[in-house]
């Protein structure tokens, strides 16, 4: 376990360390959330980091990281906890065949640690052997308002109820991050219990400091393409811009066809890795893929 750091520029010196390029704003307010234990609200589109950087931080303060992905119509139960009935319905099997059980002690036996399944929240929230870790609740805007404001309570006191054991709380506060794409809004009560901030996409050189880091082979001729020309494709009317990771993943795209510099062939032969939506792509056929290309470069020269 690493001590948590004692300044912004820690925080950015150990994120970098696992290759997650922070900007100062980003690192000061993780800097707080470490410093005062309050969760950290994450918001911005998707592939912009916000599921990085708890990653990130769990492997640099040397903690487990526990992740709660969102869904549609996930509730207290899977989030929380449930009990193992298969194994129970063998434990009562067992009893019945075997003379002079003790009724009373199986039904403790049954509603015992032994027959409890952890979920993510539970789990956070209880005995680590590295510290507290990192409980990353991802796409929260994936659930509903009943979820959120069992979680708001949750997150209160760190604690939760178990009906048939009672009252579990943290012995020390989990590190915990939210994430949202903003899908839909999120409750300003929950909102208020965190420290907030919007995950943008990256300025040029700070995405060109994240694909050296992610992608330390792409030359810097063939980086600065490609960051020029996905930040241009950003400012395209698309349904779904690329993120940062979609900058990387078709950097290693180009690299495995050793591609050494873009052209509207390759571009039209690897959009797949920056586009996943049929329309976005048809946008980019022809002559519109030759345009962008130009104006990137353009951007490059006065630059």
């Amino acid at each position: 376990m690493t001590a948590i750091p004692d300044s912004i520029e820690g925080v950015q010196e150990m994120l970098a360390r696992q290759d997650y390029v922070a900007g100062r704003a980003l690192a000061t307010v993780v800097f707080l959330a470490l410093r005062l234990g309050r969760p950290l609200f994450l918001e911005g589109e998707a592939g912009v980091g916000k599921t990085e950087i708890a990653k990130a931080l769990a492997a640099g303060l040397g903690r487990r990281l526990i992740r709660l992905q969102c869904y549609e119509g996930l509730d207290a139960a899977s989030a929380v906890y449930e009990w193992n009935f298969p194994a129970q319905m063998v434990a009562i099997r067992t009893a019945e065949v075997t003379e002079g059980t003790d009724r009373e002690a199986l039904t403790d036996e049954l509603f015992s640690d032994r027959f409890l399944i952890r979920r993510p929240l539970l789990e956070a929230m209880s005995p680590q052997p590295g510290g507290a870790p990192v409980l990353l609740i991802d796409e929260i805007d994936r659930t509903d308002e009943p979820f959120e404001a069992f979680l708001l309570e949750a997150l209160s006191d760190f604690q939760v109820t178990i009906p048939e054991l009672g009252t579990v709380k943290a012995p020390e506060p989990p590190i915990v991050i939210l994430t949202s794409n903003r899908t839909r809004e999120v409750h300003d009560a929950l909102k208020r219990r965190c420290l907030y901030h919007w995950v943008d996409y990256p300025a040029f050189e700070r995405e060109m400091a994240i694909l050296a880091a992610r992608c330390p082979e792409a030359s810097e001729h063939l980086s600065r393409e490609i960051v020029a020309f996905v930040q241009r494709l950003r400012t395209e009317d698309l349904f779904k811009r690329p993120g940062v990771a979609e900058t990387i993943d078709w950097a290693k795209c180009l690299l495995a066809l050793d591609v050494i510099t873009l052209s509207p062939e390759v571009i039209a032969d690897t959009i797949g890795a920056i586009l996943k939506y049929q329309d976005d792509i048809q946008r980019l056929a022809g002559s519109e893929a030759i345009r962008l290309l130009d104006d990137s470069r353009k951007a490059l020269e006065e630059a």
